[in-house]
């Protein structure tokens, strides 16, 4: 099969289009031909040896995590899909290689696809749309009347979680451009802040949860517009102790973890908040869910453009540049 296959870790270096073997299939897993696939800032990091110390991957290796596509066979072990089944994923780390015509994934950690959504539109859906569950639903328990504040609110997963947090009845802040404002509005987006003009801090105040993915100044900042009692949960670092005993780190792993995120640990300590570092997990219950709202008409999808398959490292190159409006997907059929 054909596939964008990382040869060597480095800074926006390009992927090989190879043939490679069809992916072996275990007992508890589908075999599904990819008809397009989701491009993350994940993919990116990995691909430049972000992650080399939390997912110490053995190259060569297939990039891709977002999947939408059929299902062409299964293991012996699977009972809930069978040949035929339209379905979407996010790949299990380690297990990970959508950008591909086929993609090896387990039971567990797939769905039948939303009704209601084309192929790019459902592989759009699996990452952010699991990260803002976890984030939101599972870490912080997100209530309707509470405040939230979402970061970069027509990213990927801003335009997910605004839309999520307004279906579970909270009010929602995020920042954005002036150029993006419309966008988020629609989605559901109560106070709007263009960062290029405003301060978040001067404008937030008693937040209740905050969805952190931005640097380590707005992480600060963050931790100062939420009440006492609050809870940040970060995507994008730094990852906490719980986060390298869930992934069973050896122990400089957890040493240099335990020191990287002291000094937010401590700040949101000092200040009688939460501080929760999430690196979401694949879940085929959870996608259930959210396509339980997708075809409800509660969230809908924000795609920003569909690349060819041949042109997988231009898509990875335009989602780098920060200017996408949602998300970029890759189209295989």
């Amino acid at each position: 099969m054909k596939a964008f296959v990382l040869d060597r870790y480095g800074k926006k270096g390009a992927l090989r289009l190879a043939d490679v073997p069809a992916p072996e299939l275990r007992d508890d897993e589908v075999l599904v031909e990819v008809h397009a696939a989701g491009v993350n800032l994940l993919d990116a990091k990995i691909r430049d040896g972000e992650f080399k110390l939390i997912l110490p991957y053995r190259l060569p290796l297939v990039l891709g995590h977002d999947v939408a596509g059929v299902v062409v066979r299964v293991g012996p072990r699977v009972q809930r899909f069978k040949a035929g089944d339209e379905v979407y994923a996010r790949a299990d780390d380690f297990r990970i290689g959508t950008f591909a015509e086929y993609v090896a994934v387990a039971e567990a950690s797939v769905a039948i696809k939303p009704a209601t959504l084309s192929m790019e539109e459902a592989a759009s859906m699996p990452m952010v749309g699991l990260t803002a569950w976890q984030a939101l639903v599972e870490r912080a328990n997100l209530k309707a009347g509470q405040k939230v504040f979402i970061q970069a609110g027509s990213g990927g997963v801003g335009t997910f979680a605004i839309q999520l947090a307004r279906q579970l009845g909270a009010t929602v802040a995020t920042t954005t451009s002036a150029a993006n404002t419309a966008l988020v509005k629609g989605l559901g987006a109560d106070t709007v802040i263009d960062y290029r003009q405003d301060d978040f801090e001067k404008v937030l105040q008693g937040v209740d949860v905050v969805l952190h993915s931005q640097d380590a100044a707005a992480l600060h900042k963050s931790l100062r517009v939420l009440r006492r009692g609050g809870t940040l949960v970060s995507i994008s670092g730094p990852p906490d102790p719980a986060f390298a005993s869930g992934i069973k780190a050896p122990w400089f792993v957890k040493l240099v973890v335990r020191l990287l995120s002291a000094k937010a640990r401590n700040s949101a300590r000092r200040l009688g908040l939460r501080y929760s570092f999430l690196f979401m997990r694949a879940s085929g219950a959870q996608l259930r869910e959210i396509a339980s709202l997708i075809d409800a008409g509660a969230i809908r999808p924000v795609i920003d453009r569909v690349f060819a398959f041949d042109a997988t490292n231009d898509a990875l190159a335009y989602l780098e540049t920060g200017r996408a409006k949602g998300k970029v997907v890759i189209k295989m059929k």
